[in-house]
């Protein structure tokens, strides 16, 4: 094998010991920042409102799916249907409203900052405030997440989707 090959592999082998290193570290603190092994270039109170949205966006997605297919009987239009009732930005704008009261003095200047983000547009089939509520909750799931304050997050995800049904169920009776 050629010394130029060798460095490659080398180098490769390397990085690839480097990336298992990462993982086993964050393993031990819970990876830090996230799930995965790829932390936050900054601190979460430092990222942009928008760009905290953008992964409160999904992993708010993400938590919906598991909910739903915790459920039973669920076939793929229902689930589609399921998931749209809870993660339009009417029903996140609702879900930020209902669990205001619950939220600590930091997550609260979170969701005014969120709140307040320009984000260029606002979606056909939702009005600017409840876009702009929807954005909030979206940055607070995003700087929860971020800050690896995962309890935090699955906790008022979970009071806020049982809200949500609770909500659902009364005005469809």
């Amino acid at each position: 094998m050629s010394g130029e090959k060798e460095n490659v592999l080398s180098g490769s082998v390397e990085r690839n010991e480097q990336a298992k290193q990462v993982v086993t570290n964050n393993q031990v603190n819970e990876l830090e920042g996230g799930w995965f092994p790829y932390p936050p270039s900054r601190p979460a109170r430092l990222i942009p409102p928008i760009a905290l949205a953008y992964i409160g966006d999904a992993v708010y997605e993400v938590a919906v799916r598991q909910y739903l297919l915790s459920k039973a009987n669920m076939r793929p239009n229902h689930l589609h249907r399921s998931a749209t009732k809870l993660v339009s930005a009417k029903a996140q704008s609702r879900i930020l409203t209902s669990i205001e009261a619950e939220l600590k003095e930091e997550e609260q200047d979170v969701v005014r900052q969120g709140r307040n983000a320009k984000s260029g547009s606002v979606p056909k089939n939702a009005d600017v405030l409840e876009y702009r509520h929807a954005t909030a909750f979206e940055c607070l799931i995003g700087y929860l997440y971020s800050s690896s304050q995962h309890d935090r997050m699955i906790q008022l995800i979970g009071l806020g989707i049982e809200l949500a049904e609770q909500a659902s169920a009364s005005t469809s009776k």
